[in-house]
């Protein structure tokens, strides 16, 4: 099954059911793929959400996520440092590593920058491309 990260913009972009892109929480919810995150990243989710759609919709959330059978706590021992224009992205990007995910999903330019990083090689889809990946999986 593939392995992701997703940047939290996407999910946040994602968890309407009116969203344009709601259609990657509801392939996430049928166990489309595997989410990959970390401690770092579900406390992100967690305040992003909080801050844009309110507790509630937080809490619902995060309690979805702790109770998916398809998401996969993973545990970063090393930080790569890869992206320098916005070191709160390499969250991520360490993530992946640890992860084994083929993607990080996101439309933030500052990962744009792992295109030109030979090892390790972090693969980065946009919202779009993600969509065609899953419709060929």
């Amino acid at each position: 099954m593939l392995r992701v990260v997703l940047d939290t913009n996407v999910l946040l972009v994602s968890i309407s059911p009116n969203a344009p892109n709601h259609w990657i929480i509801r392939h996430f919810m049928d166990e489309g793929f595997i989410l990959c995150v970390t401690t770092d990243i579900l406390l992100e989710y967690e305040e992003v959400i909080t801050r844009h759609m309110g507790a509630l919709t937080a809490t619902n959330f995060m309690e979805a996520l702790d109770n998916a059978p398809h998401v996969e706590l993973i545990t970063r021992y090393f930080k790569w440092d890869l992206i320098e224009a916005d070191p709160d992205d390499n969250k991520f990007v360490d993530c992946a590593i640890a992860g084994n995910a083929r993607f990080i999903v996101t439309e933030d330019k500052h990962f744009r920058i792992l295109n030109q990083v030979e090892y390790p090689k972090v693969g980065i889809i946009g919202i779009a491309e993600f969509k065609k990946e899953l419709e060929g999986a």
